[in-house]
């Protein structure tokens, strides 16, 4: 649920809507369940500020992992593909949001998210390239970084942010 609520937002602003989302639900902090989350209302969802496609995707997760179609407590045998192939089912979940969930939930070590503009940049900045890499040429660059590609692109997302000012 947070790799959806938290897609094209800043930091601040998805944790302020993950807190609202998750009171809705509970006094903890805790994601709602699938059948939590189907029984809510539009309105609800709206005024803890999940966009109405957001909400479609959540309910689309919800529904899948209440029929069975998606079973998370399977995932840690599957490989990175076969994990990435069932979320990408799921409405709103693209590859780049599959390779964050390997990364950072799954704990997976050999992730490339070529797709992602900072690990892209990172590359630039670092290889010292003229133009930023295509996904094509970034999963080329990173293919030395096997078997642990995952802490290549942590080094390349702090590459690519901006330096902290002299004091």
């Amino acid at each position: 649920m947070q790799t959806i609520l938290f897609q094209q937002l800043a930091g601040p602003a998805a944790i302020a809507i993950r807190r609202r989302f998750f009171a809705l639900f509970s006094d903890e902090d805790r994601p709602p369940t699938p059948s939590e989350l189907l029984a809510s209302t539009d309105e609800a969802l709206r005024a803890a500020g999940v966009s109405r496609q957001k909400a479609g995707y959540l309910r689309d997760l919800a529904l899948q992992v209440s029929d069975g179609r998606l079973d998370f407590g399977s995932f840690e045998a599957l490989t990175d593909a076969a994990v990435a192939e069932h979320l990408t089912a799921v409405k709103g979940i693209g590859e780049w949001s599959a390779h964050m969930f390997l990364m950072f939930h799954l704990g997976r070590p050999d992730v490339l998210p070529v797709g992602d503009l900072g690990v892209r940049n990172g590359m630039r900045l670092t290889y010292g390239l003229a133009a930023t890499p295509s996904p094509a040429e970034a999963a080329t660059i990173g293919a030395s970084w096997a078997p642990y590609r995952s802490v290549g692109s942590w080094y390349m997302w702090r590459a690519s942010e901006p330096a902290a000012p002299d004091v």
